[in-house]
Formats: C-alpha cells, sequence, structure tokens
C-alpha cells in the first residue's frame, strides 16, 4: 500500500499590532513625538510615496513575527501613504525605514537603548536621531560605509532625507523646514492659522473700500457730465 503525502500548507503569519507598551511614559515625550510626527506628515503632504508614522510595529524579517520595534517616529521613502496595523517590511517592497526618531523617557534603560541602536543598525535605517527631553541632548547617527556612525555636530546639521534642520539655541530643540520655516505645534499652526484668516478678511475689507471709493469717484463723474450736458456742453469734448 503506498501512503499519499499531503502538501505542507504554510498558514498565514499574524504580526500583532500592539507590543502591550504605552506610546509615551509622560506629556512632555506625547507632545514631542505628536510635534515631529505631524510636521513630517505636513512636510510630505504632497507627496503620495512618503510614509510616516508614530509608534507603529515594524517587522523587518520576511516571515518572523517576533523580531520588531516600534520606533516613537519612522519616515519611509517609496512607500505610499495610508492606515496600517504594522509595517511589515516583506509586504512594503521590502523598503526598510529610512529614518528613525526615538524620545527618550524615564523609562528607557541603556540597555534597551543599546539594542534599539543594534536593531536600526541591522535593519538598514539610514538616519536615526534621539532626543532626550530632560537634558535637551540631541544625539544622532548617519549610515555610512555600512554603519551608523555618530554625528559629530548636531546643531545646524541637515538631515539629507528629510531636508529638515536640527538647532538648539538655549539648549531647546527646534527643527526648520527646507524652506526655512520652523515645525509648529498645533497651537502655533492654529494661530498662523487664524492670523492668516484675519488677514485675509482685511484685505478683502480694503479691497472692497476701494471698489466702494472707486464707485463713488465714477458715480461724481458721471453726475458732473450729466450737469456739463444740461448747460449744453459737451464733456467729451472738453
Amino acid at each position: 500500500m503506498v501512503t499519499q503525502l499531503q502538501p505542507t500548507v504554510q498558514e498565514d503569519i499574524i504580526y500583532p499590532e500592539s507590543d502591550g507598551q504605552p506610546m509615551a511614559d509622560n506629556t512632555k515625550q506625547f507632545e514631542l513625538i505628536v510635534f515631529i510626527k505631524k510636521n513630517c506628515d505636513l512636510l510630505f503632504a504632497n507627496n503620495p510615496d512618503v510614509f510616516v508614522a508614530g509608534d507603529l510595529l515594524w517587522y523587518p524579517v520576511k516571515d518572523d513575527n517576533v523580531t520588531r520595534r516600534a520606533p516613537d517616529i519612522m519616515v519611509v521613502f517609496g512607500r505610499q501613504k495610508g492606515d496600517r496595523g504594522s509595517y511589515v517590511q516583506s509586504k512594503e517592497n521590502n523598503i526598510p525605514p529610512q529614518v528613525v526618531f526615538e524620545i527618550l523617557s524615564p523609562g528607557n534603560t541603556h540597555k534597551e537603548m543599546i539594542a534599539k541602536y543594534n536593531f536600526y543598525q541591522r535593519y538598514g535605517v539610514e538616519e536615526y536621531y534621539l532626543y532626550d527631553p530632560n537634558t535637551s541632548e540631541l544625539t544622532g547617527w548617519l549610515r555610512s560605509n555600512n554603519e551608523l556612525q555618530e554625528i559629530e555636530q548636531m546643531a545646524g546639521w541637515v538631515s539629507p532625507r528629510l531636508g529638515i534642520r536640527f538647532e538648539l539655541p538655549n539648549n531647546e530643540l527646534q527643527i526648520f523646514r527646507p524652506d526655512g520655516q520652523p515645525f509648529l505645534t498645533f497651537l502655533e499652526l492654529d494661530q498662523l492659522r487664524e492670523q492668516e484668516r484675519q488677514r485675509a478678511e482685511q484685505a478683502e475689507a480694503q479691497a472692497q473700500q476701494e471698489r466702494q471709493r472707486a464707485e463713488q469717484a465714477e458715480a461724481q463723474l458721471e453726475a458732473l457730465r450729466t450737469l456739463l450736458r444740461e448747460k449744453g456742453i459737451n464733456p467729451e469734448q472738453l
């Protein structure tokens, strides 16, 4: 009797969308994560092939749902915008995040941060930025010769991928867009929009006044022409 072997069917691998860890340990860390993430969204709003995410699990190895990290912010060039439960690299044309940010929190251990650096080093991150809001220390690494090497001077540094510039005046992190405009908080953006709305309303009111003055001048001129005609004078011959 011949035993028929059944073909092995590989089950779909499930990539969990949560690691059970909080996004941030405190309000300062949370605000900075949102601040950088949303400004990166605005920076690439018109480019459909730049994906920006915050606290999203990244699975760099095909068919491996154990090897993973969730950068505070990651930017991926060459991948379309859109919602994702996780970033499974094998389903994303095998493109790793090129830029990652980490905002240090009191709960982060030295061992954990070394492990994060080793992960980003191993799996192809091009630029890695680490900021400690408690000490205002900003550290960056840039891939060179297939290794993430520390950037000597971060004040004035311009990200090759993002085009943004980092400054640290008075030990406060400031980030500037390629056009020189600063990254803004939601409240600052709202205030800026309100100022622009008020300026637009003022400009429209001024334009309306100019139109009214022009109409009044035209009416006065027409009244003068009428008066001249009544006196037998042709205003066109004056």
